[in-house]
């Protein structure tokens, strides 16, 4: 399985309550509506291919759309959260690692985890690299603290 992870980034945190939002995926969505006004227009551009359930994201791709579903099983609480698409072609995770640090910030990156054919793979790493790297700037801009 290939993996696709973004640069660390710190969240102003603790893991746990991280943890605790990111497990209710439709807490995200309300933040997002509540503040629609505040989003940038490429920002809101990306969100509408993104939708948030109580326990899973849908994301629509150029092979559909593609839902992730909490994966209570793989998850660790306040160090991991993991997603797992439960209709796709290939098999694929997301997975939100969670580094709590000692001054209640959280260090996280986000990882896409394909298992994808060698030919595939080389055409699209860029962009899968592109979304794990955007994924976790978003994971940063979160206030997780107000949600």
């Amino acid at each position: 399985m290939e993996s696709f992870k973004s640069n660390p980034h710190a969240i102003a945190c603790d893991a746990a309550t991280i943890y605790s939002k990111l497990i209710n995926p439709s807490l995200i969505k309300s933040q997002i509506d509540a503040h629609a006004d505040q989003i940038n227009e490429e920002a809101r551009q990306h969100l509408d291919a993104v939708r948030f359930e109580e326990d899973s994201i849908a994301i629509k791709s150029p092979m559909g759309e593609v839902v992730l579903a909490l994966d209570q099983e793989n998850s660790i609480e306040g160090q991991r959260v993991v997603y797992t698409a439960s209709q796709s072609p290939v098999p694929v995770n997301m997975v939100i690692n969670l580094e709590p640090q000692p001054d209640d910030t959280t260090m996280s990156t986000a990882e896409l985890q394909l298992s994808l054919p060698f030919f595939v793979r080389k055409m699209v790493e860029g962009q899968l690299q592109e979304g794990a790297d955007r994924f976790g700037e978003l994971l940063a801009r979160i206030p997780f603290d107000r949600l």
